[in-house]
């Protein structure tokens, strides 16, 4: 595979719902190279991640389909790259392609298909039904074009050493040491409204922000750092009370239509 002269990588490959892409140049106002380790154990797109590249890394996700993808591209970025853009991009090729069982399908074709339906999504959600299908509709207009094939090696290339796993933010946490910088987006689970993010049976809920909250503490302890982002509301301030915050302003799509947009704040707590 070909390593020279590929461009930084300077966006996610996937669309995501909740992307923290607006917000970089304040995340990364938080990490400096000195930190020994990068840990993020609520992936999703990774925006920060690709945005800083740093040495050592940790991404984790419960999205096995979203984790297989990280590690299908790191292995086989061209052939990837192949397959998806040669699938033709038409409402009755996304349904057909939606409805197949992922289960039976090698790791390869379950990647293609899981990148193919995330750009051609609505707003790049990830939403599942009670049987745990994907079952986001077909969205003709606002999806992109694919990155060039130059792009998926860049990603490639900014995954090589990555730890990559599959499984519930408390383990990740449960792995982190002195010297790490921890970032932090998980599901935004307000009761008060509903946030259009990422959708199913596993997603994290409003009573995993005290399961979360202890881990924060412990981060702490450890002597690692962390920066956490999440929706300004009753909830959140009142977990995260013990920690410093800043609230900053967010443009967020109203049920991810682009020409309705509104104002919104969120938090964002460090320690």
């Amino acid at each position: 595979m070909a390593q020279s002269n590929t461009p930084v990588c300077p966006r996610p490959f996937l669309r995501w719902a909740g992307s923290k892409r607006q917000l970089v140049p304040r995340l990364r106002e938080f990490w400096t190279p000195e930190f020994r380790r990068y840990v993020e154990p609520f992936a999703g797109s990774s925006a920060l991640f690709f945005a800083i590249r740093p040495a050592r890394a940790f991404l984790a996700d419960k999205n096995t389909e979203l984790i297989e993808s990280y590690e299908v591209i790191r292995e086989y970025p061209v052939e990837l790259y192949d397959a998806v853009t040669s699938i033709p991009r038409d409402e009755q090729t996304y349904y057909k392609l939606r409805d197949q069982n992922p289960a039976v399908l090698s790791r390869f074709d379950r990647v293609v298909r899981f990148v193919y339906l995330n750009r051609y999504c609505f707003n790049g959600l990830y939403r599942t039904n009670s049987q745990g299908a994907f079952n986001v509709p077909y969205s003709p207009y606002g999806t992109g074009t694919f990155p060039s094939v130059e792009y998926f090696i860049a990603c490639a290339d900014a995954l090589r050493g990555v730890a990559l796993r599959a499984w519930d933010f408390g383990k990740t946490l449960r792995c982190v040491r002195d010297g790490d910088f921890v970032y932090m987006d998980p599901h935004y689970a307000v009761s008060s409204r509903r946030v259009f993010r990422e959708y199913g049976a596993s997603s994290f809920a409003s009573r995993d922000l005290l399961r979360l909250s202890k881990h924060l503490r412990r981060i702490h302890e450890r002597g690692a750092r962390f920066l956490l982002t999440y929706a300004d509301c009753s909830e959140a301030r009142k977990v995260f009370a013990c920690w410093s915050k800043k609230r900053i302003r967010v443009r967020r799509n109203i049920a991810g239509f682009a020409n309705a947009r509104r104002n919104a704040f969120e938090l964002l707590v460090f320690n």
